[in-house]
């Protein structure tokens, strides 16, 4: 299966990763939370699969459009 890669639609501090790599997900499932505006939103994953590899730790700024994650 081909890999895809989970983008964050906003700038943001990550503040908890919630699938860590191995973690198996679903369409839709968070991926990760970002705080941004003291809001958070959570970065979900566009389909079903197993995440392979975070690019980031809890606590480091992602920047609008930066892949976070990759899921096989």
């Amino acid at each position: 299966m081909a890999s895809t890669k989970v983008v964050s639609d906003i700038a943001g501090k990550v503040w908890k990763i919630e699938a860590p790599a191995g973690t198996k997900v679903a369409q839709d499932d968070t991926v990760l939370i970002l705080e941004s505006m003291k809001m958070e939103i959570p970065v979900t994953a566009p389909r079903a699969g197993t995440v392979i590899e975070i690019y980031f730790k809890e606590g480091e700024v992602v920047g609008e459009g930066e892949v976070v994650a990759i899921i096989e």
